[in-house]
């Protein structure tokens, strides 16, 4: 899961992103709403965490952009304010959840993970494929109907490579969609995790490497 976190405070931004990145959650982090539409206009996030009371462009303006263009992410909205109205106008102009501040990490995550689960665009809550199935929310993976214990790294590249049913995934996209914005493109940090993987998941193989693309999730047949 690939996380925004548009807050302008920044210790609190900076607190969010390292609590959800210790649970395998990559988060990028946008200060105002400028710099939300610049992130959005380039990556593509599962989630926004949204505070409403933002410089530059207006968090509702945000989210209006993020609905209007049907990029398909889920918007948490973040306020200060906890009475209804606010709450009624998050949900009237798209919001998919609402939280008030101060808020515990730990809830975060539970809602971050409850909306990446809900289906969009006809995708299943529960991701099937060459006999892994992988539950986002519960954060449990089998293979042949065998429990497989996975880091919280190797459940975030496998949930891409499910999610992608057979389609070829590069490192990049690895890279990207399961670490963060601020990941050295130089690392071997995907080659490696797909060695974990491969060994957790068992024989016969079910990742297999594209020389010169990438990594597919595919019985042998």
């Amino acid at each position: 899961m690939r996380v925004l976190v548009v807050e302008d405070e920044p210790y609190l931004a900076e607190a969010v992103q390292a609590g959800l990145r210790l649970e395998a959650i990559a988060a990028d982090i946008a200060g105002d709403g400028h710099a939300a539409l610049e992130r959005l206009a380039v990556h593509d996030y599962d989630v926004v965490v949204l505070d409403r009371d933002i410089p530059g462009v207006h968090g509702d303006d945000v989210c209006r952009w993020i609905v209007g263009r049907g990029l398909g992410c889920r918007v948490i909205m973040l306020t200060a304010a906890g009475d209804l109205a606010a709450k009624v106008a998050g949900f009237e102009i798209g919001a998919d959840d609402y939280l008030t501040k101060p808020f515990e990490l730990p809830e975060l995550v539970v809602r971050l993970r409850s909306l990446a689960r809900r289906p969009a665009h006809g995708a299943p809550p529960v991701l099937e494929h060459a006999g892994i199935r992988l539950d986002p929310f519960r954060r449990e993976v089998y293979r042949d109907g065998r429990y497989v214990a996975l880091a919280r790294k190797q459940f975030a590249v496998l949930e891409v490579l499910v999610a992608a049913g057979g389609g070829v995934v590069s490192a990049e996209t690895l890279l990207e969609r399961a670490w963060d914005e601020n990941a050295d493109p130089f690392t071997n940090a995907v080659r490696i995790t797909i060695s974990a993987l491969r060994a957790r998941l068992g024989d016969p193989p079910v990742i297999h490497t594209v020389p010169g693309v990438g990594y597919r999730l595919e019985a042998d047949r």
